[in-house]
């Protein structure tokens, strides 16, 4: 009957995984709307929370907007999400490529002391990775505002510019194992400081 055809159309939307760029302009839209004044890399950061689901995208927007006033910024929606902000991620991408361990020590203390689950900090910083490499292999996807928010294109490209693309494969791979080492230990801290130093160390292979 119609009502059944209706209740599968809506698993079917529910199930479907949709495209960042799609979630990001629903958000847009409904803030728009709602006369929300929302930074778009905090709108970025909701929608890259969401992966793919856009019920997931507004259940976390309802979050940020419960606990923040004014002009929402992508500090607040990292904060009240538990999200690291894509600043951070940058500086510690930044970081590696400098080679300063000594610097790497003091940012994962950085990230323990905020509380993020570092579980998704090295999930993030693979989604960077990724992106770098994306801009490695296409450099005109630094438009793509799924890679780049607004502000972001030339950090990004500096950034890129910076790393083989073979630091970058190899980092992706660091990156995800990290992430399920850290799931089952008992010191995460200790797991996430050793690997920033591996990434480093990483960028010294042939």
């Amino acid at each position: 009957n119609a009502d059944g055809r209706s209740f599968i159309c809506f698993l079917f939307f529910e199930l479907k995984a949709l495209p960042f760029a799609q979630i990001k302009q629903q958000l847009k839209d409904i803030t728009g709307k709602e006369k929300v004044q929302i930074e778009d890399g905090a709108l970025a950061l909701v929608a890259r929370s969401a992966e793919g689901s856009m019920r997931d995208a507004l259940s976390a927007l309802d979050q940020v907007l419960a606990f923040t006033a004014d002009k929402v910024t992508t500090k607040d929606v990292s904060s009240v999400l538990g999200l690291i902000g894509r600043d951070l991620q940058f500086e510690i991408a930044e970081t590696v490529a400098n080679e300063d361990a000594a610097a790497s020590f003091t940012l994962a203390g950085r990230v323990v002391e905020a509380g993020f689950d570092l579980r998704i900090v090295c999930r993030e910083l693979a989604r960077l990775v990724r992106d770098l490499l994306v801009i490695r292999i296409d450099p005109t996807r630094v438009s793509d505002p799924e890679i780049a928010s607004e502000g972001e294109a030339d950090r990004l490209k500096t950034l890129a510019a910076r790393y083989s693309r073979e630091d970058l494969l190899r980092a992706f791979d660091l990156l995800a194992r990290a992430e399920g080492e850290i799931r089952y230990s008992s010191q995460p801290r200790h797991h996430f400081e050793m690997a920033l130093v591996k990434w480093i160390q990483l960028r010294k292979l042939v």
